[in-house]
């Protein structure tokens, strides 16, 4: 096959980040996806004229994405939510002030409660001791209805029910983000268009882009040497990112084939939610747009009320359960969702166009939790010259897709970083 300089496993926003990056310095760049198309989780489908995201995403201003993004001159157009959202308690849908100002809140639980939101604002995460989510809060607030909100806001900054495990100081730096103005933006016509972009701009970079190549082996000897391909064929490499989740990885390479990779396996917390996307007619309860549950590890949120996601002006709405790193039962978790629907928008039923259920969506292969032993995985291998990784998962603080953006480009300013070592000490970086 044609020699490249770096090859790339993976083609989401990790692998097309990385693979830019590489090739607009200069480099000679492959990038390899199993499937029939880039983009991982955050491709579009289209149903009846809507489109449908896998989940409901967003790109939060001040993000690694964000600034990525417009680095690369990838144009992110959309809308921002207002912040009047609502709260679900006890089967009940309240806008978030009226809580608050209600008899469910007591005078310290109203007074906590801004002083709370005022602190998120001026927060130095960086400050903020390894502890859990839930030991930071319990030791911040002491009104219990209180800390149920906060908890809500923190699912839904981080898709993330396990308060046990995440630890404080990013779940804190991400929500942070989200207390200013217009700081959350919703993707006009879906993410796809984000990946479109990213495709495009790959392509006009020189990058050499393989769909169905389902890489099976990185073969090495403490250096990488070479990657096989389900269909029997084999590419010289000298420089990979494996930009797939660790489980995979250390497939490929062999369970043994590094400490490293197979620690960050047997460590990982695989987040994954339950999501179901409709496209109504009409809303039933226009004015809930965006409903926390507060006693219930549920968000929904009706995106269409600040973005187009149809061609015929129908509703495109979402409501997901979080479920932390446990496994659940789908058909139990559908009927919850549809529950949970009925005192949200009661009717709902009535006005279905089209509709995607996700049971098990993966929402992150790992975050930054108390369990992890390398607080910043990657993006080198450390027993194998030559490979790095990439992916959501490898997260040094982000969260989420701005995880996958920032571990993209850390891998690819990695990798030029030791082509420029090599190069200064006479070595030959490009396998021929």
């Amino acid at each position: 096959m044609k020699p490249f300089d770096a090859a790339i496993i993976g083609g989401g926003i990790a692998g097309l980040v990385a693979a830019i990056d590489l090739a607009q310095a200069g480099k000679s760049v492959v990038l390899l996806e199993k499937s029939s198309q880039f983009g991982g989780r955050a491709i579009s489908v289209k149903r009846y004229g809507a489109t449908f995201d896998l989940g409901a995403h967003a790109i939060i201003r001040g993000g690694a994405l964000d600034e990525i993004f417009q680095d690369l001159g990838i144009r992110m157009e959309g809308g921002s939510p207002s912040a009047n959202v609502s709260l679900l308690w006890n089967n009940q849908v309240s806008h978030l002030f009226r809580f608050i100002f209600s008899q469910h809140l007591s005078w310290l639980g109203k007074i906590e409660f801004f002083k709370f939101y005022n602190k998120l604002t001026k927060i130095d995460a960086d400050s903020v001791p390894a502890i859990s989510l839930r030991s930071w809060l319990e030791q911040e607030i002491r009104d219990p209805m209180t800390r149920h909100i906060a908890y809500a806001m923190f699912r839904v900054s981080a898709y993330l029910h396990a308060p046990d495990h995440q630890l404080a100081g990013p779940s804190l730096r991400s929500i942070a983000r989200t207390t200013k103005k217009n700081s959350i933006i919703y993707v006009q016509d879906g993410w796809q268009t984000l990946i479109d972009q990213l495709n495009e701009k790959a392509v006009r970079s020189g990058v050499s882009m393989m769909t169905r190549k389902n890489v099976t082996e990185i073969k090495h000897d403490g250096t990488v040497r070479q990657i096989r391909f389900a269909d029997g064929q084999e590419m010289d490499i000298a420089h990979v990112i494996a930009a797939t989740p660790p489980s995979v990885t250390s497939r490929i390479l062999g369970d043994v084939g590094s400490k490293s990779v197979l620690r960050w396996k047997e460590q990982a917390h695989v987040m994954k939610a339950a999501s179901l996307t409709l496209s109504l007619k009409r809303l039933p309860a226009p004015d809930h747009f965006a409903v926390l549950g507060v006693d219930q590890p549920i968000y929904f949120v009706n995106q269409s009320k600040f973005i187009r996601l149809s061609e015929d002006d129908t509703s495109v709405v979402n409501i997901v359960k979080y479920n932390g790193t446990g496994g659940t039962d789908p058909k139990t978790d559908e009927r919850f969702l549809e529950q949970m629907l009925d005192l949200i928008q009661p009717g709902w039923q009535k006005e279905v166009v089209a509709k995607q259920y996700l049971p098990n969506m993966v929402v992150a292969y790992d975050y930054m939790h108390l369990g992890r032993e390398d607080r910043f995985p990657g993006p080198a291998v450390p027993e194998i010259a030559g490979l790095y990784v990439a992916g959501e998962w490898a997260s040094h603080g982000e969260q989420l897709a701005d995880a996958a953006a920032a571990s993209g480009r850390r891998a690819a300013r990695c990798v030029l970083k030791d082509m420029e070592a090599g190069r200064k000490g006479g070595l030959e970086t490009i396998v021929v």
